[in-house]
């Protein structure tokens, strides 16, 4: 019988006190053995005490998991109060700060793990059998459908694939009933399962639009057009390694609506 695959959660966080008892108790009720279940979590810029919150709870993490990384860095990047983290005036910045956050937290956590798990911290609702229903399928690259409530409309707009004349981005919700698998162009990072080689094979979280040209590029190289950042331009470099992107339109975890 082959050895149970070993999963890393990764988390970056951010003024997430609010979030953190709703988030501990889903990974704390998955059904995974905890010897092959470790966590791995990057704080930045908060000012509402996470960071003092994950040291004061390590103890408890470290009793349910085999491994608990806690890693803080501060990126300096604050949106002006009153103003939502979808703001269009600072959605670069922000995407390229989470990216890099993402990274970080990647070169500081992974070990000997198979698979790297992403999960928002503001997730509010998963089965105790995602890794399961996850892995069943075995891709390399795959997540579920993030949505605000069950059956609703698509919650994470950066997992999408193009129609058939890709003059549009299509979610999720537009191929739900398949009851399989379906291929995405590009990912979100709600909940993200990645097999661990690819990001130790250099797929990252670009925190600059992968795929752009390059003024210092040889002209004989084709032009890729004006790039992807973040979750997508992990997708579109996944892609260029030759890696296919999943999303399972019909299993369905719920985001926080905010």
């Amino acid at each position: 019988m082959s050895p149970t695959p070993k999963i890393l959660i990764l988390t970056p966080v951010k003024n997430a006190v609010d979030h953190w008892a709703t988030y501990w108790r889903l990974i704390e009720r998955l059904d995974w053995p905890k010897n092959a279940l470790s966590l791995g979590v990057l704080e930045s810029d908060s000012n509402d005490g996470t960071f003092d919150l994950l040291q004061r709870v390590r103890p408890i993490m470290e009793q349910r998991l085999s491994r608990v990384t806690l890693h803080k860095r501060d990126f300096n990047f604050q949106i002006p109060k009153g103003l939502p983290r979808w703001e269009p005036a600072f959605q670069l910045a922000r995407r390229q700060v989470l990216a890099r956050s993402r990274n970080h937290l990647l070169f500081a956590a992974l070990r000997d793990e198979d698979w790297v798990m992403w999960i928002d911290v503001d997730m509010i609702d998963f089965p105790s059998n995602t890794i399961q229903r996850l892995l069943a399928h075995e891709r390399d690259i795959i997540q579920p459908h993030c949505v605000l409530e069950p059956g609703g409309d698509t919650f994470d707009l950066n997992a999408w694939t193009h129609n058939e004349d890709q003059t549009e981005q299509k979610p999720l919700s537009q191929a739900r009933g398949s009851n399989r698998p379906v291929r995405l162009d590009s990912v979100g990072g709600c909940l993200l399962m990645v097999k661990a080689d690819l990001h130790r094979d250099g797929l990252v979280f670009p925190p600059y639009p992968y795929g752009r040209p390059s003024p210092k590029m040889r002209e004989q190289h084709p032009v890729w057009g004006t790039g992807e950042i973040e979750t997508e331009g992990l997708a579109m470099m996944a892609h260029d390694m030759g890696v296919q992107c999943w999303g399972l339109p019909d299993f369905e975890v719920i985001h926080h609506n905010g």
